[in-house]
């Protein structure tokens, strides 16, 4: 038998997306120090131009304290449609040329090429789907190409701004070597912290520090970490689906037409739904609601949007839906939502949908649920009469 070929894998990231989709429409802003995301004092960055993280200005950084460290900065407030249309342009570049991929967030993706260095050159294949992206969005795209995912992210990194770098099979551990442990994903504040106490501060160290050490320090996190240090990750790349969905429905005891009952359920399935979108890192681009009459009836709707997992969002996008289709003069047997057109994707992309203080409740009320159950927080909601 013979052995298994050796990864190639692509991960490319749109440079500051949400910036470079604004100059597109405003090419007269180009070169200045640009921040997308709410400019009140409660206001948070959701992404900003290379020219404003000269300043120390990053994303999720509140608003007041990026004001601060660049006064002259320009406040865009963000538009969610045209960052998921632009998102959804350079998916289906990527759609029509490349054999396996995943989307990895609305900016992100990951591709497999493995073997189709028998027919063509990879560095090659990958370098011109990058100029096809750039000449046919308009926007700038940097990629790390390398044996798995780990390498090729941070590759990209280091390849920004609109660059590309190739990681030849067998040379992860020395590409990886001189970097700073900050450049590993997941290697956050509070890990960079334990570990320069500690003493490490290159991947050169961590690479060679015992797992049992590492452990001691980090826990289960310590070993993981270990082996992202030595350019070791067997992670696949996820095939993409637009039919990934994440659903739930009631059954009533009884057939209804009580429009205040039906419209809190509703609320509260909304709610459900968007905590398991949060919890599996994704974000959704359709909502479908579905009405069983009492005679075994079934109306279906749906709305796309742009990509979203707030609760507030979808709350009163679902109202809409219902009232637009329910027959008031018919009993209700079931009613159900479904998300769909789902990307891998935290809060951050939609961070000027909401003030810090919102992401802080989010945040705050899924930790709780992951501790004491589904049930244990609930938020408050009215009655609304017809």
């Amino acid at each position: 038998m013979s052995e298994n070929p050796v990864r190639s894998i692509v991960h490319m990231d749109l440079d500051s997306f949400f910036v470079s989709v604004e100059l597109l429409r405003r090419p007269e802003l180009k070169g200045k120090p640009l921040i997308i995301g709410g400019s009140s004092e409660r206001g948070v960055v959701a992404s900003c131009s290379y020219e404003a993280r000269k300043f120390g200005v990053h994303s999720a950084m509140s608003s007041k304290k990026a004001k601060m460290l660049c006064p002259d900065a320009i406040f865009i407030r963000g538009d969610m449609d045209e960052y998921s249309k632009y998102s959804k342009i350079v998916r289906q570049i990527i759609h029509d040329k490349a054999p396996l991929y995943e989307q990895a967030s609305i900016d992100e993706f990951y591709l497999d090429i493995t073997g189709m260095d028998r027919f063509f050159g990879i560095v090659k294949w990958t370098n011109e789907l990058r100029q096809s992206i750039i000449q046919e969005s308009g926007l700038p795209i940097s990629y790390g190409l390398s044996v798995n995912k780990i390498v090729s992210k941070i590759a990209t990194g280091e390849s920004k701004p609109n660059g590309q770098l190739y990681v030849p099979a067998g040379t992860e551990k020395e590409f990886l070597a001189p970097l700073s442990i900050e450049k590993i994903p997941m290697v956050g504040k509070k890990t960079t912290e334990i570990l320069h106490e500690a003493g490490i501060f290159d991947i050169r160290t961590l690479s060679n520090t015992p797992v049992q050490k590492l452990e001691r320090l980090l826990g289960k996190h310590g070993s993981e970490l270990w082996l992202r240090a030595n350019g070791i990750d067997h992670t696949p790349v996820e095939p993409y689906s637009e039919r990934k969905s994440i659903s739930t429905e009631t059954t009533f005891g009884e057939d209804s037409k009580d429009l205040n009952m039906m419209r809190t359920t509703l609320l509260k399935m909304i709610e459900e739904v968007c905590f398991t979108l949060r919890q599996k890192k994704f974000m959704t681009g359709c909502l479908t609601i579905k009405i069983k009459y009492s005679n075994f009836e079934k109306e279906t709707k749906q709305c796309s949007f742009s990509y979203t997992s707030s609760d507030a969002v979808l709350m009163e996008k679902i109202t809409a839906l219902f009232d637009s289709l329910y027959n008031k003069q018919k009993y209700v047997r079931l009613i159900g939502v479904r998300l769909s057109n789902l990307v891998h994707g935290n809060y951050q992309a939609s961070l000027f949908e909401a003030p810090e203080k919102t992401q802080s409740l989010y945040a705050a009320m899924d930790k709780i649920r992951v501790k004491y159950g589904q049930d244990a927080v609930k938020r408050m909601l009215g009655n609304n009469s017809d």
